[in-house]
Parts: C-alpha cells; sequence; structure tokens
C-alpha cells in the first residue's frame, strides 16, 4: 500500500466531521507529506563518513520513497 493511501484512509476515517469536495482530502495530505519529507530530509547526513551514516541515508531514502509513493509501505 502507498504512504498517500494510508494518509488519506486516515484522514477520511478520522472522527472530525470532514465536508470536503471529492479530493479534498489529497489536498488535506499534501502539506503533511511535504512536512514529513523535509523533516526526513533535514535529518539526512550531508556526508557518510561511517558505516552509521551509510545506514541512515539509506533508511531515510527508503522512507522517502515509501513517502512520496515510489515504493509501497512494508506490509509486514
Amino acid at each position: 500500500m502507498k504512504f498517500a493511501d494510508l494518509l488519506t484512509a486516515t484522514i477520511e476515517h478520522s472522527e472530525i466531521p470532514l465536508r470536503f469536495e471529492p479530493g479534498a482530502e489529497e489536498a488535506v495530505a499534501k502539506p503533511i507529506t511535504e512536512l514529513l519529507q523535509a523533516w526526513l530530509e533535514a535529518h539526512q547526513p550531508n556526508e557518510a563518513h561511517s558505516e552509521f551514516d551509510r545506514g541512515r541515508q539509506a533508511l531515510i531514502a527508503e522512507l522517502i520513497d515509501e513517502l512520496t509513493g515510489v515504493k509501497d509501505v512494508p506490509s509486514d
């Protein structure tokens, strides 16, 4: 499942009564997704000086791919 689908489903099933036009869930989700991507990128090491830094870079890249829909979110 794509992160965007998970986020949209969460917004649709929220207990807050939302009266949106079609596509409004995606409009609400977009700034949240952008915020999460900026937050992940802020934690990205500029250079990989150690195995730990390379692992962080790989994890952040994988999370951004899931966030942006390039990869599915693991279901296990």
